[in-house]
Parts: structure tokens; sequence; C-alpha cells
């Protein structure tokens, strides 16, 4: 019995050790952008959303991104934050059905707010959906990205 102990201690501390010594990847960064642009790439964008990041509760904001209007619209709201004091730049990205890509800046005051034209339906069909995507940028130069939703048309009712 004696000599379990010592071994159940050795395989706890491996297992601890190697729990701890995974590689954490940095943030993507997205590409600096001012005001709006579009592009289309060849492959076009991908519409599959992506895990996103814990910011620290220190430096915490929120960014809604509300649903997709009868036009296509899409409205993107900077809600501010413990961290708001702290956010340098809040960029947008929206990829569109189509595989076209939107960028845009927010703007870090409370309450400013962008409008995003999405995919439109045609008729009485709802359009697909559309990927939105922000990063928040803070002061000391660390980038999260905070938001990865798929937006549809909102539903009646």
């Amino acid at each position: 019995m004696q000599s379990r102990i010592p071994l159940i201690l050795l395989i706890c501390a491996a297992i601890a050790i190697t729990g701890c010594m995974g590689t954490q990847n940095p943030p993507v960064t997205p590409t600096p952008t001012s005001g709006t642009s579009t592009t289309t790439s060849p492959t076009g964008g991908s519409l599959v959303p992506s895990p996103t990041d814990v910011m620290p509760e220190y430096n915490a904001v929120t960014v809604d991104v509300g649903e997709k209007d009868y036009l296509g619209n899409i409205p993107v709201t900077f809600q501010g934050g413990k961290g708001q004091i702290n956010t340098k730049k809040i960029d947008v990205k929206l990829t569109r059905a189509d595989g076209s890509v939107q960028t845009s800046t927010l703007g870090t005051n409370k309450g400013d707010e962008k409008e995003l034209q999405g995919t439109r339906g045609s008729g009485s069909e709802r359009g697909p959906s559309d990927r939105v995507e922000i990063w928040v940028t803070m002061n000391n130069g660390q980038t999260y990205k905070i938001v990865d939703v798929l937006r549809e048309y909102r539903t009646r009712g």
C-alpha cells in the first residue's frame, strides 16, 4: 500500500505537468483598414464561425450584432464595458453568402454603430446567412476576436 502512494503522486504530477505544457496560439490580428472596403477573394470567405477569444474581465467590452432586416442590413453597436478606456480599435468583417467580404472600423465610444449591407433575399425568399466577425484591439496591442456569428433574417414573432 505504501509503495502505491508515491506512484500515484508521481502519476498525478506527470499529468499536471503535461496539461500545463500545451501551446497557445496568439489571437489573429486582422489587416488594418480605415473606413469600409469590399473585396472578393477567389475562394470566397468562409461562412463557418470559429471560436472567439475570452477577454480578461478588467478589459472586457461588448459589441452587439443585431438581426438582419428585410433589406439585408445588419446593425453592429459598441456597448462599452470595463475595458472601454483601453480600447484602441474595433474592426468588423462581414462575409456575405456570395463570398464577398466587407471590412469596417467601428468607433470606440459607447453607442457607436455601423450598418453592414448583408445579402438580401429575392422576392418572398429569405436571403442566405452572412457571417459577422468583430476584433477588438487594446492600447497594449493585444487583439481579441470577441464575436463570430451567422446572421439570418429575423423571423416573425
